[in-house]
């Protein structure tokens, strides 16, 4: 019985972690979604500098309307891949310019949707146009 309890208070304690994080996640991003006038018209590369504590895990591409060979938007998960779709913190980011669709895919295929370097420096030039933050 004490082990189960030990567990219990255990469990109740990560759990207690994982909630404190991401709601500070969440508040931290949603100071740049407040800010987004300062990032709206400059390179997404503005935007990732200022985040100093924390950087996107995954990047997904989001067509633009029934045109599937244009990306007019990037979701940005702050988890890992297996938890994306779990209620995830997402920062949504719709581009200036369209972005051709082969070559967002071409990223998503070579990392697997992680958002690496190679992601950072291909979307980094990319011109922001708007800025939101949710949980999805």
């Amino acid at each position: 019985m004490k082990n189960l309890h030990k567990i219990f208070i255990l469990i109740l304690a990560l759990s207690y972690g994982i909630i404190n994080a991401q709601l500070d996640t969440m508040n931290y991003l949603k100071q740049f979604e407040a800010n987004k006038m300062n990032y709206i018209g400059q390179p997404l590369s503005k935007l990732l500098n200022d985040m100093t504590y924390i950087q996107p895990k995954t990047a997904w591409s989001t067509a633009n309307g029934n045109k599937k060979i244009e990306t007019a938007a990037t979701t940005f998960k702050f988890c890992d891949k297996i938890y994306s779709f779990h209620n995830a913190i997402t920062l949504l980011i719709k581009w200036q310019n369209v972005i051709p669709r082969d070559q967002t895919k071409y990223y998503e295929q070579k990392n697997g949707f992680y958002f690496t370097n190679d992601e950072k420096n291909f979307y980094g030039s990319k011109i922001v146009k708007d800025i939101m933050v949710y949980r999805y």
